[in-house]
């Protein structure tokens, strides 16, 4: 599936990520020199829903356009054929960021897609690594990273003070990655806002100056750090609604205000029908099945029984059905982790 170029398709600079598919058929991964060898790589469009990391590089390219760049620069265009619909992905094509080695789905074109991709990269001697998303949700501007090393921390300070660590789901871009290089997935807000753009433009042309990574310590009140420490999802069976009262779930129709706000116990995210249990799936981050540690049915109640910090609570219920309902974090104290 993987299409290579040595070189920038001028009909890329005026596409939207409706066209891109018309310039880009395929997954596509672009290398471009620069002053530094040592590339940055930056990975767009793996939903293709998710047009703002597509805005800031094109944005980034005609900055730098008839310019030596200062870093060598390979780019990878992910879905694009989902883009052309603005959808997450087609329903016969797996999720895009879980198709990266460590992941826990069959073989297919597109893990050995993703497979040749870490391949190249290594090969280069990839310098950072940058992925970048948006949220269906209201939620803030954060990094996430797979690793609590110094070099990883320092990358994602430079986006904002708000880190995730995570390790679960499996099989995501940059956990691959992490294992060549320091690397962050970045979560830019809802599509469509122009302050995602400019944020995200703005880190990508910071990484393209970086020589090296910053060697003095990070101080605790100049990150708030967090642990994703589960991820929910509906059961398969379930069927569920934000307005639908006959559903068996009727979740809150309040439920995003709780994205990155500490949650009590006892908070109630839905009601459920009369006789029906357990309509969430929570899995930690060995992938094992603890809903019993994050949930239960009271009075057909849906509570949480342990304090927590949900993220990518949404709305869209086509996204909850795909993906998952929401992350729920604790907070880690930054004097427990090693950063140097």
């Amino acid at each position: 599936m993987l299409k290579q170029l040595q070189e920038l398709p001028p009909a890329l600079f005026d596409a939207t990520p409706d066209m891109l598919h018309s310039i880009l058929p395929e997954p596509t991964l672009i290398h471009l020199p620069g002053k530094r060898p040592e590339p940055l790589f930056i990975s767009v469009m793996l939903h293709g829903n998710e047009p703002t990391g597509f805005f800031a590089l094109i944005a980034l390219l005609k900055k730098y356009w008839q310019q030596t760049l200062p870093r060598a620069l390979s780019l990878f265009f992910g879905n694009t054929l989902a883009a052309s619909q603005n959808l997450r992905r087609l329903e016969q094509q797996p999720d895009f960021n879980r198709i990266w080695p460590g992941t826990t789905l069959p073989i297919s074109s597109e893990t050995l897609m993703a497979q040749e991709i870490v391949d190249t990269m290594q090969a280069r001697q990839v310098f950072a690594s940058i992925d970048v998303h948006n949220n269906t949700g209201l939620n803030p501007h954060y990094a996430c990273i797979n690793s609590l090393d110094a070099d990883f921390l320092q990358l994602a300070r430079l986006f904002g003070r708000l880190v995730v660590y995570f390790t679960h789901p499996k099989g995501v871009q940059s956990a691959a990655f992490a294992r060549l290089c320091p690397a962050v997935t970045l979560e830019c807000g809802r599509p469509g806002q122009r302050y995602g753009v400019d944020h995200t433009l703005e880190f990508l042309d910071s990484c393209l100056h970086l020589t090296d990574f910053p060697e003095q310590a990070i101080h605790a009140q100049d990150i708030d750090l967090f642990h994703t420490v589960a991820q929910v999802k509906v059961r398969d069976n379930i069927d569920f609604s934000f307005q639908n009262s006959a559903s068996d779930l009727l979740l809150n129709n309040d439920l995003e205000r709780f994205n990155f706000a500490e949650v009590a116990s006892g908070t109630v995210f839905g009601k459920v029908k009369a006789n029906q249990l357990a309509p969430l799936l929570v899995y930690n981050d060995l992938g094992e099945e603890v809903g019993h540690e994050f949930f239960s049915v009271d009075n057909q109640q849906l509570q949480l029984i342990r304090p927590s910090m949900p993220s990518m609570l949404t709305f869209d219920e086509k996204i909850i059905r795909q993906d998952c309902l929401c992350y729920l974090m604790e907070r880690i104290q930054l004097s427990m982790v090693r950063t140097s």
